[in-house]
Order: C-alpha cells, then sequence, then structure tokens
C-alpha cells in the first residue's frame, strides 16, 4: 500500500488545494467498487461513473472558495456548478459535508475546526443550503410537518438539521459536528490502509461497517427502515463470516450487491457514498493519505 500509514503526526498543509482535495477525495470514492454504488464497472440507468466523476471536477474550484464565501454560499455554488455537467443528483450528500470542511481553508480538519465554522451559520447559509436541496432534486425526501424542505428556509440552518437528523445521517453531521466521519469513518479507513489492504479494499470495508451501523439515510427514505434494517444486518454478517483477503468475502460482497441493485438500484447506499468521500477528503488534508493511490 503506498498511502502514507505512519501513526506519527502527518505535514503540515498537503501539497493539493482544497478543491483538488475534494475532486479527488470524490474520485478515489467513486472508483472502488463498492457493493450497490455506481463505480468505474457498474452505472445506474439514469446516472454513470462519468456523472460522477465530472461532478468531482466541477465542484473543486467552489470548494477552493469556501473558506471566502462560507458554507451556504457554497453548497448552493457547488449544486449550481454540477448541474452543468449532469442533469441528475450526483454529490448533494458529499457536497453538504465537504462545504463546512473546505471552509476551513487550508488547515487540517479537526472537530474542534468544524465546529467553529457550523456554530457561525446564518440565515444566508440557510436560505442558500435550502435552494440547493430543491436545485439537486434529491430523491425520496418525502413531506414532513415541521420545517419540510419545501418550506421557506428558517433563520436558523442548525434548527433545520436537528429536526432531520434522526432520518438523516447527513443533517446528523450538522448537530455533532462531523462525529460519525472522524470518529468511525476516518479511523476505520485507516486501519484497513495500515493492515495492508489496498486502498479500494478498505473503503468497501470502511462501507460496510458504516452500514452496519447506520441505517443508510438514502435507502431508509426510499425504501423504508425494513428494507434499511435489512441491509444493515446484511453488511454486518459479512463482517463476522469472513476477513477480506478471503474468496467467501468476495462471494457475499457479490451477493450483496446484487440484492442491492436487483430493485431498480433503489438500495443504493448513497449516504453512506457521502459520508467515505469526506472521511477521504479528511486523510487528504492532514497528509495521511497521499499518492501515490493503489
Amino acid at each position: 500500500m503506498n498511502a502514507e500509514t505512519s501513526s506519527a503526526p502527518p505535514s503540515p498543509q498537503p501539497a493539493l488545494s482544497v478543491g483538488q482535495s475534494s475532486t479527488l477525495a470524490c474520485l478515489l470514492e467513486i472508483s472502488a467498487p463498492k457493493p450497490g454504488n455506481v463505480h468505474r464497472g457498474a452505472d445506474f440507468e439514469d446516472a454513470g461513473f462519468v456523472d460522477f466523476a465530472a461532478s468531482a471536477v466541477a465542484i473543486g474550484p467552489v470548494m477552493d472558495l469556501a473558506h471566502d464565501v462560507g458554507v451556504g454560499p457554497t453548497v448552493l455554488a457547488a449544486i449550481k456548478a454540477t448541474r452543468t455537467v449532469t442533469s441528475t443528483n450526483t454529490n448533494l450528500g458529499t457536497v453538504l459535508l465537504l462545504a463546512p470542511l473546505a471552509a476551513i481553508g487550508s488547515a487540517s480538519p479537526t472537530p474542534q475546526s468544524v465546529a467553529a465554522v457550523l456554530g457561525n451559520l446564518n440565515a444566508e447559509d440557510a436560505r442558500d443550503v435550502y435552494q440547493a436541496i430543491q436545485l439537486a432534486q434529491a430523491g425520496g425526501l418525502g413531506k414532513v410537518a415541521r420545517l419540510d424542505i419545501r418550506d421557506a428556509p428558517p433563520e436558523d440552518l442548525l434548527q433545520a438539521m436537528a429536526a432531520a437528523a434522526d432520518r438523516d445521517l447527513i443533517a446528523r453531521q450538522y448537530i455533532n459536528g462531523l462525529q460519525e466521519v472522524f470518529e468511525l469513518v476516518v479511523p476505520a479507513l485507516l486501519e484497513g490502509i495500515q493492515s495492508g489492504w489496498t486502498l479500494n479494499t478498505s473503503i468497501i470495508h470502511t462501507q460496510l461497517l458504516i452500514m452496519s451501523r447506520h441505517s443508510d439515510s438514502l435507502v431508509l427514505r426510499k425504501c423504508g427502515p425494513a428494507i434499511a434494517n435489512q441491509l444493515a444486518a446484511r453488511a454486518g454478517a459479512i463482517l463476522e463470516r469472513a476477513a477480506p483477503d478471503s474468496s467467501a468475502y468476495v462471494q457475499d460482497l457479490a451477493e450483496l450487491d446484487f440484492w442491492m441493485r436487483s430493485d431498480g438500484h433503489r438500495r443504493n447506499p448513497g449516504t453512506t457514498a457521502d459520508l467515505i468521500a469526506t472521511g477521504l477528503f479528511v486523510l487528504i488534508r492532514d497528509g495521511r493519505l497521499r499518492a501515490p493511490f493503489s
């Protein structure tokens, strides 16, 4: 494995810009052959690998400006940029998670710096984020009685995120300071890399771990709790049964992939993919994941 794996303090600043890091994180995530997701060897009918890759490129320049313009304007500009290269929602969740990290600027992201950014969100941020979500036309949002995305945006974006936090893992990150990213995704990716696995294997294993512990929000919205719980159980069973270097593990992944794609890709764990892309961004920014990648 050629990625940097040392537990020693990483270099203070990577050679890549914030925007380049954002693009690279998204490309590394979409390139891994994760069960149920689009990747280099599997497209959906309405969105393919090229759509996601083009979206990764489109948001890079926007993320470079996040420190100067703030979270809400960054989210809205990123979704507008995405719309210039694809007509489908490829990255709303990822953009929502990357924007607070990008707003930190050139410094390595930490829970403390993220909390500071989120604590300074204002009514403009709420307005822009609401507009971005509507523009992205995210699937399966449904209708809720309070602070619905179709209503006028609230003065406090965190209030809206708190109202959705129990059913949406992306919204929850705004309330808990990206806790799952820092405490689950990043350590899981590092553990895989330090175990000598390829980056793709580490990403896939991390995907299973996230799904086993948290119902994927996109699957939950589109398919309901029964299917979301079934997905979590299937992912957990694979982790318990076999190691990533075994033929049984590969077979289990293939069967999970078939099951996830068998219902018109409604069982696509898109929220899990968003979290992984964000974890990769953190590792790139703090210097613990470096080229060449393999």
